[in-house]
């Protein structure tokens, strides 16, 4: 995990992108937050957007201090109201897992920037979707094709399989405009 920090302030107060990673799947997770959240907060939100997806891991890794890990720890386990043991490495330098991810993920943003209007909080999840539905060439493979055995279908189909009936033609005509933007913005910068 690592911390995309001095984004533009969002309206919903955000300004910072927490990235988490799962080093096998190469999974990724891109939590908006603000850069002065508690670490009260920071373990509420690691168990409502981490945990309740993948459980609870077995191992750490941040670029943080070790103080702040430890302090993490212990208020990730007074939020689950339970003890957990951890096996947790502190490294001045992960092995650049994270680092490779906020690489490309700040290169998406940028390329994106200009088409969302500055408003990169409302599109983050679309961000985080084609990253992880996007080919990895550590893996040979896209993360959610390594975690669920399949690539997840892409809202670039929806207008073929009738899905706009259900949703909405403008939320689909959107959502298809973005997910092709941030394509292309990842393949530009998979290309660099």
């Amino acid at each position: 995990m690592d911390f995309v920090l001095g984004l533009p302030l969002m309206p919903r107060k955000k300004d910072s992108i927490w990235v988490v990673v799962d080093r096998l799947t190469k999974l990724a997770h891109f939590i908006p937050v603000h850069a002065d959240y508690s670490l009260e907060k920071l373990a509420e939100l690691y168990d409502s957007e981490i945990i309740r997806l993948h459980g609870v891991p077995l191992l750490i890794i941040s670029d943080r201090d070790p103080r702040f890990t430890l302090r993490f720890l212990k208020k990730l386990q007074e939020a689950l109201e339970k003890k957990l043991n951890f096996s947790t490495a502190f490294h001045t330098q992960t092995d650049g897992q994270s680092e490779r991810v906020i690489q490309i993920l700040e290169d998406m943003l940028r390329c994106c920037v200009l088409e969302f209007q500055g408003c990169w909080e409302k599109y983050l999840p679309l961000v985080e979707f084609a990253y992880n539905n996007s080919y990895q060439s550590s893996l040979k493979m896209a993360p959610y094709k390594a975690l669920y055995g399949h690539k997840c279908r892409t809202p670039l189909y929806w207008t073929e399989l009738k899905e706009n009936q259900i949703h909405g033609v403008d939320l689909v005509k959107e959502t298809e405009e973005k997910v092709k933007v941030i394509r292309d913005c990842l393949k530009a910068t998979s290309d660099r």
